[in-house]
């Protein structure tokens, strides 16, 4: 594998993990009731954020789990529950009710308050697990060890990569309202408890593959990895 294939395979891996077409729901709930300008604003935190936070972890991911003695065993089961308990929120009726800010529209031209008070609710648990969950970081882990056999490059390729997963999820925040008024409140009720299945599903295969990795042959493979690469 060269750079290039490493950064394509990197954006694509990320793209869907962050996964800023399934949340464009959760984060029209989150800023209803913005101006245009509001909800750039908050788009640009949160996705630079997303950026700078999985730059982190791929040039010292690896190395603050061997400090703290974590396995990435541990961390799949620790990010599964996150993600469980954050999917049976989603499905509850007041989860798009609790990240309404009720002062947005009260001050449209307060865009730097308004981005500074929704990034600091939305940092937990929309950027973090919901977005940059275990899966996500993880995938940082591994592709920080490939690219280490690159060299330069590799890492080169990577980080443009994450800039460019950051910047799409940016440009579909960006959307939101035009989505969001086309959709209805109902449309997007319906969608974020979709969502918030799919969710816990999702955290339950996480708490699998994480156990099945500590406890090798406790569960079968076809609970662990029931969709191998090979098999399509």
């Amino acid at each position: 594998m060269d750079a290039v294939d490493l950064g394509v395979n990197l954006f694509v891996t990320l793209f869907a993990l962050l996964d800023p077409i399934g949340n464009l729901p959760i984060f029209a709930a989150a800023t209803a009731g913005a101006s245009l300008r509001q909800r750039v604003s908050v788009s640009a935190l949160i996705c630079l954020f997303a950026a700078v936070f999985l730059g982190f972890f791929f040039f010292s991911g690896l190395g603050l789990l061997q400090f703290f003695g974590i396995s990435l065993a541990a961390f799949r089961i620790a990010g599964g529950i996150l993600l469980l308990f954050l999917g049976l929120d989603m499905a509850r009726d007041d989860f798009l009710a609790s990240f309404v800010d009720k002062d947005a529209a009260s001050d449209l031209a307060d865009v730097r308050g308004y981005a500074k008070r929704r990034f600091q609710r939305l940092v937990v648990p929309f950027a973090i697990p919901l977005m940059i969950g275990p899966g996500a970081i993880s995938a940082i882990i591994i592709q920080a060890g490939e690219a280490q056999k690159i060299g330069p490059a590799g890492a080169a390729a990577s980080l443009i990569a994450i800039a460019a997963a950051a910047g799409v999820s940016f440009l579909c925040f960006c959307l939101t309202g035009p989505i969001s008024r086309v959709l209805g409140e109902v449309g997007l009720a319906i969608i974020v408890r979709v969502l918030g299945l799919i969710l816990c599903a999702l955290a339950i295969q996480f708490i699998l593959m994480g156990l099945g990795e500590a406890l090798p042959g406790m569960f079968s493979s076809l609970v662990t990895t029931p969709y191998p690469s090979g098999g399509h």
